[in-house]
């Protein structure tokens, strides 16, 4: 066995949204892994200019869509992905595993993948303990407030307003996207050795996709170890950030990688803006301390998004108060709801069904009028450090600042790290800019941010 890890990139993935995006992101680079993230698909030009990079991703919003938009747009992201030459391609999902057939089908993202790939068979792993996430005997554990919960009786994921979580069996939750069988390698068949064969015993019964149980750091390494070895014949995986979690700890264990790696410093900014589309009670509570900690809490209407000329007026008025804010020494932060309870969210859900409007494009025209306000306060403060939050809207919101993608530049919290913004724009190249996912970061998230 080789004692180096093989020269170019190592990984390629793809972010079924922004945050998830960064958090593979911060868990490569942060490790002395070059890694580049991309907000669209680069092409031969971009890649060369990226220069020699271990690792290249490009952050998608398939979370938020449906099969028939994955039909129409992931196969010529995955071929993107191909030529970056990488030996593992990781279609990178929530830890939650928040999915259903119509919205963000992982089963669909894995039919996909099999025109693409040569895969005898597609590895999913989900756990990654670095952020509360289990998984044992195929069942999904998440930690909250320093509680561990069954995911699908999670106070957050049994409620998400899209893809609320009802099953924690991860083959059963699944098995209702695809219709290839679903295996599973558990902790015990990890922590006996015997996953070799249980793998060959569940490919003889017919499995494509195999689960794979994760519940320490020594069925975090195994892990590691399957993804690394069967890259040859199984360049495609689907999973967490626990894909890298795991690969970096096999290759610790190898020798290939130091155990230790010197951290970027984050460093202190006296002002931030954070713009945020999250409907997570976590994001509601980082929000409430906000406000508590001297920011301006400022609430743009949804409701007002049903109609572009009012949005754009609301857009306006939000902008405004935020500039004022900024005078007045403080920071904004500018809001579309606070948690899965706030009146604001069912009566928009009700206005969307009673009006027979597009939920789709009720969403992007909130992200992205969230990223409108960003950039037009950034353009005219000079503001050099941000955070949006959200998972689907702080893609929409980049997207419609102009980004074209971030590097790593010093951790934040876990799967939320601080990155620097690649962007044509004179204004936003080099900003310094965190995307957080809802279920992501402490209550103090945000204040956190000024560093």
């Amino acid at each position: 066995m080789s004692s180096t890890l093989p020269d170019g990139p190592l990984l390629a993935f793809y972010g079924d949204d922004f945050t998830g995006s960064t958090a593979v992101l911060e868990a490569l680079a942060f490790e002395g892994l070059r890694t580049i993230l991309f907000f669209e698909e680069p092409d031969a030009e971009m890649l060369a200019k990226a220069g020699l990079c271990r690792a290249v991703g490009l952050a998608g919003l398939s979370r938020s869509k449906s099969p028939e938009w994955m039909d129409a747009h992931l196969g010529q992201a995955f071929e993107s992905l191909k030529r970056v030459g990488a030996p593992l391609i990781h279609y990178k999902i929530c830890s939650t595993f928040d999915s259903s057939p119509e919205m963000g089908s992982i089963g669909k993202a894995i039919e996909i993948a099999d025109t693409h790939f040569e895969s005898a068979w597609v590895p999913v792993l989900t756990g990654a303990a670095k952020i509360a996430r289990w998984q044992a005997f195929g069942q999904l554990f998440a930690g909250m407030g320093g509680e561990v919960y069954r995911i699908d009786r999670h106070p957050v994921m049994m409620r998400h307003p899209i893809t609320p979580m009802q099953e924690a069996d991860l083959r059963l939750h699944l098995a209702k996207q695809t219709k290839k069988p679903i295996g599973l390698v558990d902790l015990v068949d990890l922590k006996t050795g015997k996953s070799s064969q249980k793998i060959l015993n569940e490919r003889a019964r017919g499995a494509e996709i195999i689960l794979l149980d994760m519940v320490d750091d020594e069925t975090l390494e195994q892990d590691g170890a399957i993804l690394w070895n069967s890259r040859t014949h199984n360049p495609f995986v689907v999973g967490s950030q626990g894909v890298e979690y795991a690969l970096i700890a096999h290759w610790r264990k190898q020798g290939l990688l130091p155990d230790q790696h010197a951290m970027p410093k984050l460093t202190r900014e006296d002002r931030i803006a954070v713009v945020s589309g999250s409907c997570s009670s976590i994001t509601a509570g980082q929000i409430t301390q906000a406000g508590e900690n001297g920011f301006t809490l400022i609430r743009a209407d949804a409701a007002h998004a049903l109609d572009p000329s009012a949005w754009e007026r609301e857009l306006g008025q939000c902008l405004d108060q935020a500039l004022n804010a900024y005078q007045q020494g403080r920071d904004p932060l500018v809001y579309t709801a606070r948690g899965p309870d706030d009146p604001a969210v069912n009566a928009l859900d009700e206005a969307i069904r009673s009006h027979g409007l597009d939920r789709e494009a009720i969403s992007l025209r909130m992200g992205s009028g969230l990223g409108q306000i960003l950039d037009r306060f950034i353009l005219q403060t000079g503001i050099r450090r941000v955070v949006v939050s959200g998972g689907d809207s702080s893609g929409q919101a980049c997207l419609a600042m102009g980004l074209q993608g971030v590097t790593a530049h010093a951790p934040l919290a876990p799967s939320a790290p601080l990155c620097l913004a690649l962007s044509t724009k004179p204004h936003l190249d080099g900003l310094e800019i965190a995307l957080k996912g809802g279920q992501m970061g402490p209550p103090d998230f945000f204040a956190r941010a000024r560093g």
